[in-house]
C-alpha cells in the first residue's frame, strides 16, 4: 500500500515535533494569530526558532489551502477561520471522497474488507474515549480505501482537507449523537462494499463527510454566539 504523507516537512525539527507548516496553521485555527492579522516572515522565523526559507515554504502551503492570502506589496494576511472556510472545505469532500469510494469498491477483496472490520473494531472499542486515538484509527480506516488509488492529486487532495478540518476539529467535543452516526455509516459503508454496492458506498461516504463538516459548523456557529 502506498504510503501519502503532507507535502511540507520540516527539516529543521526533530522527527515527531510538528512541522513549521503545522505549527503556524494550528496557531490560525486556534486564534492565536488573529483574523487579518499580517504574517511577518522574520518575525515567525524568530519566533520559532527557525531560518526564513521554512516560514516561507509553510506560507505557501497554507496559502494554498486557504488559510493565508497575500496581497501585492501588502505581504501576506491571516484568512478568517469561520464556518464558510469550513463549508467550502467539506463540500469538495462531498464530491471527492464518494468518486474515491466508488473506485475501491470495484476492487475491494476479502483482505480489504477484513481490514476494514478490524480497524472499525477498534474504533468502537475505544468508544471515542480517546479523540487522538480516535482521529488516528479513523484516518487508518479511510486510507484502507484511498491510498491505492491511481488519481494521486484527488488523494492528496483529500488528505490536505481531512488534515484541516481534523485540526479543526480538535477544538471541538464530538456530540454523542454524532458520534453514533459515525459508528453507524461506518458499519454501514462496510456492509455496501461487501455486497459491492458502490451508489450506496458513495451514498453513505458522501452523508458522512457532510455531517462531519456540518457538526463542526455548528460548533462554530455555538461558540460565535457564545462570544
Amino acid at each position: 500500500m502506498s504510503t501519502i504523507v503532507p507535502l511540507l516537512q520540516a527539516d529543521d525539527t526533530d522527527p515527531g515535533e510538528a512541522s513549521i507548516y503545522e505549527r503556524i496553521r494550528d496557531d490560525i485555527i486556534q486564534g492565536r494569530l488573529a483574523a487579518n492579522a499580517r504574517l511577518k516572515v522574520a518575525e515567525l522565523a524568530e519566533r520559532m526558532g527557525t531560518s526564513t526559507n521554512p516560514v516561507r515554504e509553510a506560507l505557501q502551503q497554507l496559502r494554498g489551502e486557504g488559510f493565508v492570502v497575500m496581497m501585492p506589496n501588502r505581504g501576506a494576511r491571516v484568512r478568517p477561520i469561520d464556518d464558510t472556510f469550513v463549508r467550502d472545505i467539506f463540500e469538495i469532500e462531498v464530491l471527492i471522497e464518494p468518486a474515491l469510494t466508488r473506485w475501491f469498491v470495484s476492487l475491494a477483496t476479502k483482505a480489504d474488507l477484513q481490514a476494514l472490520e478490524e480497524v472499525q473494531a477498534e474504533i468502537e472499542a475505544l468508544n471515542f474515549a480517546d479523540p487522538q486515538k480516535h482521529s488516528q484509527l479513523d484516518m487508518t480506516f479511510h486510507r484502507l480505501m484511498y491510498d491505492r488509488h491511481y488519481n494521486r492529486h484527488a488523494v492528496d487532495l483529500w488528505w490536505r482537507h481531512r488534515e484541516i478540518l481534523s485540526a479543526i476539529s480538535r477544538q471541538f467535543q464530538t456530540s454523542m449523537s454524532r458520534q453514533a452516526s459515525i459508528l453507524a455509516e461506518h458499519r454501514e459503508l462496510i456492509r455496501c462494499i461487501s455486497r459491492q454496492d458502490a451508489d450506496g458506498a458513495a451514498r453513505i461516504i458522501a452523508q458522512h463527510v457532510e455531517g462531519s463538516g456540518r457538526h463542526i459548523i455548528e460548533h462554530m456557529r455555538l461558540n460565535q454566539r457564545r462570544d
